[in-house]
């Protein structure tokens, strides 16, 4: 049996009269940027979110930068965030002139390792960005309280933990502001590319609402120097469809998270993801390490399991970022995940019976593995 590693098509088939009614009212009303299907969104989100201010953009890339922009974060600020994510986070960073500084992640969360946070922090520090990796908080309550002792924004990149919590308090009201991503695999996934800024400073998502719209306070009048980063209005309608689902489908990805975590509970080769007390994991991805990693995928597709490694290089060993000095040994830890990371099939669709076929074909590869 194949196993994709995402079927987007299941959900679509469940939300097709939905979905088809809602993308039919926009054609009708021809409303394709800005107006009632985007500011309707806004608020749900406002709504789910318990207040913080929304402000729809074009990608959760673009929620980073405008976020940071708005900010007031710029050439020669520097900015702490985690090696071991996907580059937006950096990229976002490097595009509005600041220095990303990284601090190595922890073995078993993969999130930002917050206890080496405070050396890194400068009189050119000016945020901290914790990312959530994989859809679990880092640990917050560490980081809130290094930025207020030296006075730095904390911006979230929620681009894989919509609907996560920590401690009880949802992800992306934990900050200043978070970007989230809505790229079409993630938990709450439109039809293509689109983002949000979540903001608990209300003149923060104002400077973004100016910022995505070329600076505009009026027609024709810039208050500020911006660009073209809207969240399409069709994208607005799909998600608001989407959204009264994502706390049903996050709750499945556990129930999905459960059932791997009994069943490779045998295998000691393998260590599987942890849930971290007081966190609630939605599981955007399932990254268990293993040994022989690289044959693991090999043997895994040659049977149509689907699998992908997220992420197999660094971000301080990416060649764009070879001017910042890093050497090859830095931040071990990050280096050792990338080695050893693989992520398994995970999605509210997915069947008893197709884990089965990953966990069969996982188990067959590690007992083909040489003993010493």
């Amino acid at each position: 049996m194949a196993v994709p590693l995402v079927d987007l098509g299941a959900q679509y088939v469940a939300l097709k009269t939905e979905i088809e009614a809602v993308v039919s009212e926009v054609f009708e009303t021809q409303g394709f940027v800005g107006g009632p299907f985007l500011e309707g969104f806004e608020r749900a989100m406002g709504e789910y979110l318990n207040g913080v201010r929304c402000v729809g953009v074009a990608s959760g890339t673009d929620a980073l930068l405008l976020t940071l922009r708005a900010a007031g974060i710029g050439p020669g600020d520097e900015v702490i965030t985690s090696p071991f994510t996907f580059f937006a986070t950096a990229g976002a960073v490097a595009n509005v002139g600041a220095i990303p500084v990284f601090v190595d992640i922890e073995p078993d969360t993969f999130n930002i390792d917050v206890v080496q946070i405070e050396s890194k922090i400068t009189e050119r520090t000016k945020a901290l960005m914790p990312v959530h990796i994989f859809g679990q908080c880092a640990d917050m309550d560490p980081v809130l309280a290094l930025a207020e002792r030296h006075g730095l924004r904390v911006i979230e990149d929620c681009a894989q933990a919509l609907g996560a919590r920590y401690k009880g308090r949802l992800a992306c009201t934990l900050g200043d502001a978070a970007g989230v991503s809505f790229y079409p695999s993630k938990n709450l996934g439109g039809a293509g590319d689109g983002g949000m800024v979540a903001a608990r400073d209300e003149e923060l998502a104002e400077r973004v609402r100016l910022l995505r719209n070329h600076g505009q306070d009026s027609a024709y009048r810039h208050a500020l120097v911006g660009t073209n980063s809207r969240l399409d209005a069709l994208q607005a309608a799909v998600l608001s469809v989407k959204l009264k689902h994502l706390d049903t489908w996050n709750a499945q990805r556990r129930e999905r998270a459960a059932y791997y975590g009994a069943q490779l509970a045998d295998v000691p080769e393998m260590v599987a993801p942890i849930e971290r007390a007081g966190n609630y994991h939605v599981y955007h991805q399932y990254v268990v390490r293993l040994p022989a990693r690289d044959r693991a995928i090999e043997s895994l597709r040659a049977k149509g399991i689907g699998c992908a490694v997220f992420y197999p290089v660094p971000l301080h060993r990416q060649e764009c970022f070879a001017h910042l000095g890093y050497s090859e040994n830095d931040y071990p830890v990050a280096i050792q995940a990338s080695r050893e990371v693989l992520a398994l099939p995970i999605y509210p669709e997915l069947t008893c019976e197709q884990q089965d076929e990953v966990v069969a074909a996982l188990k067959e590869h590690v007992a083909a593995l040489p003993r010493i």
